[in-house]
């Protein structure tokens, strides 16, 4: 075949072209060394696109932000950040926004927080962990002169007094999916005057909940495409938290006295004490994440293919605590994550599925189904089938007061309860078993899906959560399932029995490590409770 004969125009472009890009080799490899040392790892540069897009820019990502209220520019006043979900200094694009608007402005930045005395059934363990940590972001915001208020009281009545104290112009609030989240917008926003805007950012989420999808989604095979299409537009590092460059000249805040005030709060759900085994704050959170002695992603990593044994301790990655209360952010794990894809590409995929994909299409499931904690919520096969069997007769009927205290004919579900009870968080694969017995032993599918409820925000540390709603939900009401051999009770819902745990892991290994670990926490607190009593005598 004869070569194809170039016209001597284009030739000579051609040869122009080569010679450029020749003299460009030297910048472009010099490009792809500073990139990789950037991101810290030898894979080749296309494949860190996810991890170095946008990493050096300091602007929040315009999706994360929601205009719930414009204000009519008459007010020229500091940026107040109102952090409630999201309780972290770093790593919070919450936080990031209100500095950028407050230097886009030629304005002071500061962050408010409400403690209110009574939050959808939290305890003292809640309470407790929440005050230390915020203890932890008052240090830190300190340490770059940007000033933390914390009130008590009514949210709605506090920010919007703080707000006209100070002058804001701009109130910037974090995300959340729950209804009191809702309560809380609306309020704000009602509440404010007209010079003052109201902004919303999720930073809970590595994609935005309405960026991920417009609509509830059926399942997690339904969203995930549509969140790892998005990941190299949010899935980014974050920039260092610095203040706005304008000192702040409103009302100084009064000085906490964290130990009183812990001590205070701590009587309230004193009959659920707080955990020792996880200790609150961000610093802890990334040493939990990262640290060079137990840090799940240094040093447990290769554990988590056993995760759903709840005999092999130490295989979970044990971090839900830490994202509950915003004291690390999920963008940041799934960031660090995603660095450490060929160390063990298997537990990174699923670790990732459950941090990015499973945890962010709860949030989507209480976003988008007003009714994401009660029948209503469910399915419509799944509301028809339940129906149809709420008659059948049980076996076993409990009541509430009994469930609560383990005491049932079932040694496995008893663990499972005192383990939530004493150590603050139940296995995850015992939560899918415990809740749908809870539907085979109480008289309808609303008073099962009621305790359960109640149960997990009581006791779990991470309770009152989307994904502690949507594991209630699915495990009695099966969403996001589908419908399975209809049998007595539980209708087409997703069974599970006694045998089918023998099958998969040492059951009597897990109950006796149950029992070892509540006589360990109730020798402690015997022995509290006598260094208190000997203290009050001196």
């Amino acid at each position: 075949m004869s070569k194809r004969k170039v016209q001597p125009s284009i030739e000579s472009a051609l040869k122009a072209t080569k010679k450029e890009v020749k003299e460009l080799e030297p910048a472009i490899k010099k490009l792809k060394k500073e990139v990789k040392k950037a991101v810290n790892t030898t894979e080749d540069v296309d494949n860190v696109r996810i991890s170095t897009s946008n990493s050096n820019s300091d602007e929040v990502h315009k999706g994360r932000v929601r205009v719930l209220k414009e204000g009519n520019g008459s007010r020229k006043g500091p940026i107040l950040y109102w952090m409630s979900r999201d309780q972290r200094s770093r790593d919070n694009w919450a936080l990031l926004h209100a500095v950028q608007e407050a230097k886009k402005e030629g304005v002071a930045v500061a962050v408010v927080f409400n403690l209110v005395d009574n939050f959808l059934n939290a305890q003292a363990r809640h309470f407790g962990f929440m005050l230390r940590g915020l203890r932890v972001v008052e240090k830190n915001l300190n340490a770059v002169d940007i000033p933390f208020f914390l009130f008590r009281g009514k949210a709605q009545e506090t920010i919007p007094e703080f707000v006209e104290e100070c002058g804001a112009s701009t109130v910037v609030m974090d995300f959340s999916p729950l209804r009191i989240g809702r309560v809380w917008r609306e309020e704000l926003c009602k509440n404010v005057s007209s010079s003052v805007s109201v902004h919303e950012v999720d930073a809970h989420n590595v994609v935005p909940v309405w960026e991920a999808s417009p609509r509830l989604e059926y399942g997690a095979r339904t969203i995930r495409t549509k969140i790892h299409k998005l990941l190299p537009d949010y899935l980014t590092d974050f920039p260092v938290l610095k203040n706005s460059g304008h000192p702040w000249s409103g009302p100084t805040p009064s000085p906490v006295d964290w130990e009183t005030l812990i001590s205070v709060v701590l009587s309230i759900g004193a009959e659920v004490p707080e955990i020792d085994w996880c200790e609150p704050g961000e610093e802890a959170a990334i040493e939990h994440l990262l640290g060079p002695k137990n840090g799940f992603l240094t040093k447990r990593l290769s554990k988590y293919e056993f995760r759903n044994d709840p005999t092999k301790l130490g295989s979970l990655s044990s971090i839900s605590p830490y994202l509950h209360y915003g004291q690390i952010a999920p963008q940041r794990a799934a960031f660090e994550a995603r660095k450490r894809q060929k160390e063990s590409p298997k537990n990174i995929d699923s670790f990732f599925e459950e941090l990015v994909v499973r945890r962010e299409l709860s949030e989507n499931f209480c976003f988008y189904q007003p009714n994401y904690d009660n029948l209503k919520g469910a399915w419509d096969w799944a509301q028809k089938t339940l129906k149809e069997h709420a008659n059948d007769k049980r076996e076993f009927l409990y009541t509430q007061e009994q469930l609560e205290k383990g005491k049932t004919h079932d040694s496995l579900w008893n663990a499972a309860q005192l383990e939530m009870v004493h150590y603050g968080k139940m296995h995850g694969f015992m939560r899918m078993y415990w809740a749908k017995k809870i539907l085979e032993w109480t008289e309808s599918p609303e008073e099962a899906l009621r305790i359960a409820i109640y149960l997990n925000d009581k006791y779990e540390i991470d309770g009152r959560d989307p994904n502690g709603y949507v594991g209630c939900m699915w495990s009695i009401c099966g969403i996001h399932d589908q419908g399975w051999k209809e049998r007595p009770v539980f209708g087409k819902i997703r069974y599970m029995n006694l045998a089918g745990c023998k099958r998969k892991f040492n059951v009597d290994g897990y109950i006796s490590y149950v029992d070892r670990l509540v006589s360990s926490v109730k020798k402690k607190a015997k022995g509290s409770s006598q260094a208190e009593a000997a203290h009050r005598k001196l």
